[in-house]
């Protein structure tokens, strides 16, 4: 499990009508803007993390 990553892509804005924990979620995942992408390591705290916003973002197994 630690070899495999997790693509996660921002399609919704972090800033407007979501809770402060979601926004701050989202930048310590590493997503600021609209369309960043990052490769983050499938754990159970970043799926933690994910299941928080999944409204705000489009995840992908690599």
């Amino acid at each position: 499990m630690a070899d495999k990553k997790l693509k996660v892509k921002l399609v919704r804005s972090a800033v407007c009508s979501v809770k402060k924990d979601q926004t701050a979620t989202c930048r310590a995942m590493g997503l600021r803007k609209i369309g960043d992408c990052v490769e983050l390591p499938d754990n159970p705290s970043v799926r933690g993390m994910i299941f928080k916003v999944k409204h705000l973002v489009a995840v992908e197994e690599n």
